[in-house]
């Protein structure tokens, strides 16, 4: 039986679940993972694997994530992908049937993990036309439900949408940053191995966790670093009496505005302490305003694995992981703050370099997890400009 979207308001009988937008159109679906309802902005994500990843990533507080993949599930689940310890997405949309896993590394059916891990989530809808909705109308708020036992509602779905506040003005970094310090000395897996520990640290790096992945922690002590972890409330001098090489901003969900009424004070005066920093995503729209630029919502976001940005120093295209809902206003840099990549499918701005300062920072995700792995090379950078600054 056909589960795509439709605008009626009477309920299919097979329909278990839906999805309802803040204008009032409804997607009728079967429900999967955990029974309830769950309202956030709807988003989607054009990676082909990695979901996963995708669904543990805390930049993802406060959305609805549709995958325009349809064959999802196929690895099943497994506990070394994780990239948070609790997920923050409200839920996700499928197109068709969560996939029957058929990997090596599984250990759970997507569904069941879905269950466990408190996510309500849909099959059955038109992801295409889903998709085409948000990239001509912008990312809309948005309430799924899974009710496999009593009528769906959606008049009282369509209402919970419209009054969710929405993300601009939002600050969700205090809701999946960790709340005390915190010593990380885990390396990126390693097929045969799987994660390692770092041994004789050459560097220590102070990480702000405004939502940190997994996978960049990973990368910086699999390149020599000691890593301390500090709340995304840390005070400059919370940061800097640990002594640090250098200076991590995590990425992280919601407004860059908002959090930043806390962090911006915080990174200035790691700024003007000289030590080497970088930020990714969310660190890198902080370290801009605090540099003086501005950020701004974006239409309907960067969300995939298939992104090419350009290098502007060496010239070199990469395919990078994206996620993010806002971005640096290109025209608002300080005259020494300049451009270093770009977004080859919008030319947005995708990162940025001080000219007086250690200090550098880009939009999108080079830890790759998931993704490609072509941006590696700027944690090196990093490790580069630490050992110069000493």
């Amino acid at each position: 039986m056909a589960a795509d979207a439709r605008d009626d308001r009477k309920q299919p009988e097979w329909a278990t679940g839906a999805l309802v937008l803040a204008d009032g159109t409804v997607f009728w679906a079967r429900g999967v993972g955990a029974v309830g309802a769950s309202v956030g902005e709807v988003c989607f994500n054009t990676s082909i694997t990695g979901y996963q990843e995708i669904l543990t990533d805390p930049s993802y507080a406060g959305q609805i994530i549709t995958f325009t993949f349809p064959h999802i599930g196929n690895v099943g689940t497994n506990a070394e992908d994780f990239e948070t310890t609790t997920p923050a997405a409200r839920g996700c949309i499928l197109r068709a049937d969560i996939t029957n896993p058929a990997n090596w590394r599984s250990t759970q059916h997507l569904d069941e993990w879905l269950r466990a891990m408190n996510l309500v989530a849909i099959t059955g809808v038109d992801t295409r036309r889903l998709t085409r909705a948000i990239r001509d109308g912008g990312a809309p708020n948005g309430a799924i439900v899974h009710q496999p036992d009593d009528p769906i509602n959606p008049a009282a779905l369509k209402a919970a949408a419209k009054n969710w506040p929405g993300l601009e003005g939002m600050d969700l970094a205090a809701e999946v940053s960790c709340t005390q310090s915190y010593e990380w000395t885990e390396t990126r897996w390693r097929l045969g191995e799987g994660y390692g520990a770092a041994k004789d640290p050459k560097h220590h790096i102070v990480a702000v966790d405004f939502g940190a992945k997994h996978n960049i922690l990973r990368c910086l002590a699999d390149l020599g670093c000691r890593v301390t972890v500090v709340p995304a409330s840390a005070s400059a001098q919370d940061v800097l009496r640990h002594q640090p090489d250098g200076v991590f901003l995590s990425n992280g969900p919601g407004d860059p505005a908002a959090t930043g009424e806390y962090a911006v004070p915080m990174i200035r005066k790691v700024i003007e302490s000289g030590v080497p920093t970088f930020g990714i995503c969310l660190g890198h729209q902080m370290l801009a305003l605090a540099l003086g630029a501005k950020t701004e919502k974006m239409h309907h976001g960067h969300r995939g694995a298939n992104h090419p940005v350009k290098d502007l120093q060496t010239g070199k295209v990469e395919i990078t992981s994206q996620n993010h809902g806002f971005v640096v206003v290109d025209d608002s840099l300080p005259k020494n703050v300049v451009a270093t990549h770009r977004s080859l499918f919008d030319n947005s701005l995708e990162g940025l370099r001080a000219t007086d300062r250690p200090i550098f920072s880009v939009q999108y995700h080079p830890e790759a997890s998931p993704g490609p792995q072509d941006a590696h090379y700027l944690f090196e950078r990093f490790i580069g400009m630490i050992e110069e600054a000493r």
